[in-house]
């Protein structure tokens, strides 16, 4: 791409600067820690457990206050990069990120570490959409567009299943406050880089829907900590039911605004596209069963095959290095076959993995079943979700390009932390119901869950035959 086309903002680097592999890896490294956050500190909870003295129903805030917050602030964080500035947003949201993993990782208490887990979270809702922005408005040859949105997914995806593997490492080795210390230098070489090398973009002269912003922040976090918290206490709780109550008339309300304000936060033409709005709704609905594996399989590998955090972290790198071939591969893939039977297959193999992991016992060994499900949701998750993002940003405008990167991480993050309280309230029911050992109780419902999961798939694969066949658009 000539240079001489970039829109440059305030203090926007020289466009004789600009190093394309530069941006790409700073982006791309951005986005690998940010989704790393979601699980690095799964394999370290007993840890802090033990170190920060959190009680038993405290320790899961360790997670949630990071998705919680990420979750609920990316639709703002989005449309603030296109109204102030998407590298600025990239800069100050990196660099809060980074801050936030240092004083986190010197925590003395545990209202010390959520709150710096807190603060990780706004930093990542600030910088997460601003880089899918800045990646679909700085690569516009459309072959290139193609594998950098590839790669983008792939660091998403199976930043997952990294983390579970830099967690457990980090924690067997070197203790659990390593796993946000790992931030630091990545985090301030990032923002160094983006100060240098990033180009600008075209702030748009418009105010930011603060109404919009409100809804939908409180309505999502709202609706998220109601799911989570009907895990723990039962749907028919009376906190749940008014919780969950609350989060739904707030994003009703949050829908009204958008379509009555001229300059809302979503603009929802985003979802005029029918093939758009379905990718959408697949990026909603494939999180909620495939993200749930790492949770449970976790739970598994420990508590019932007794592996330690080492283990159980290089148990999951089939899936990881997987989503990796698998990124390689949709580029060259996608433009010949288009998205429909690439999102069909993966739908396909993740589905079967996880009805392998509904067949789990307790004396199921990591080969061949578990081997081959990891290998099947690694497959599965990369061709799943790649050519999804080609799908929601190919096509938008430029303008609206942080708009839609937000929503795309919004969906697929509430997907995520949604689909995992529902599947945790499965899982609590069937094991309640369940008899024998407790190992025998955990994998009852262990089994419940990943049921449940494969029913989701098969919605997702539903929506996937509404694609458009190698005719899409995909540049």
């Amino acid at each position: 791409m000539s240079t001489n086309t970039i829109p440059a903002d305030v203090r926007a680097p020289a466009t004789d600067r600009i190093r394309p592999g530069i941006v790409l890896a700073t982006l791309l490294t951005c986005q690998l820690m940010i989704v790393l956050d979601i699980t690095v500190m799964n394999v370290a909870l007993p840890r802090i457990h033990t170190d920060l003295h959190f009680s038993t129903t405290g320790l899961s805030w360790v997670m949630n206050a990071y998705s919680l917050v990420f979750g609920g602030l990316l639709l703002l964080g989005g449309r603030a990069g296109d109204l102030f500035g998407r590298r600025t947003l990239f800069i100050v949201g990196i660099t809060l990120f980074t801050l936030a993993s240092l004083v986190g990782g010197l925590a003395p208490t545990a209202p010390w570490l959520i709150g710096a887990r807190i603060a990780q979270g706004i930093g990542g809702a600030m910088a997460g959409p601003s880089t899918l922005a800045l990646l679909t408005t700085i690569f516009t040859e459309p072959k290139q567009r193609i594998r950098v949105l590839a790669l983008f997914s792939g660091m998403s995806s199976a930043g997952f299943a990294i983390g579970l593997i830099i967690g457990g490492l980090l924690t067997e080795w070197f203790g659990w406050r390593s796993a946000l210390f790992i931030n630091v230098p990545f985090g301030a070489a990032a923002a160094v880089l983006a100060l240098r090398y990033l180009p600008g973009s075209v702030r748009q002269p418009a105010r930011l829907d603060l109404p919009g912003a409100f809804t939908a922040t409180a309505g999502i976090a709202t609706l998220v900590y109601g799911f989570i918290h009907a895990a723990a206490d039962g749907w028919g709780n009376t906190t749940t039911v008014l919780t969950l109550a609350i989060g739904a008339a707030l994003l009703a309300t949050f829908l009204t605004i958008e379509f009555r304000t001229a300059q809302p936060l979503l603009p929802l033409r985003l979802f005029a596209d029918r093939t758009r709005a379905a990718a959408y709704a697949n990026m909603f609905l494939g999180p909620m069963a495939g993200m749930s594996m790492f949770f449970f399989l976790t739970q598994y590998l420990q508590e019932v095959r007794a592996m330690s955090a080492l283990a159980t972290g290089f148990a999951f790198l089939p899936t990881a290095a997987l989503m990796f071939v698998m990124v390689r591969l949709i580029p060259r893939l996608l433009p010949r076959l288009g998205p429909k039977p690439l999102t069909i297959t993966g739908t396909v193999l993740m589905g079967t993995g996880l009805a392998l992991l509904a067949l789990l016992r307790t004396d199921t060994g990591y080969f061949p079943m578990l081997f081959v499900a990891t290998v099947l949701l690694g497959c599965g998750l990369g061709l799943a979700f790649s050519p999804l993002n080609v799908i929601i940003m190919s096509t938008v405008p430029a303008q609206d390009a942080g708009a839609a990167g937000g929503a795309l991480q919004t969906l697929q993050q509430t997907g995520s932390a949604l689909g995992l309280a529902v599947l945790v309230t499965i899982f609590g029911t069937a094991a309640r119901a369940t008899t024998g050992s407790p190992e025998q109780v955990l994998v009852g419902g262990i089994t419940a869950a990943f049921t449940a999961a494969v029913c989701i798939v098969v919605l997702t694969f539903l929506v996937a035959l509404t694609f458009p066949g190698k005719t899409a658009r995909t540049g």
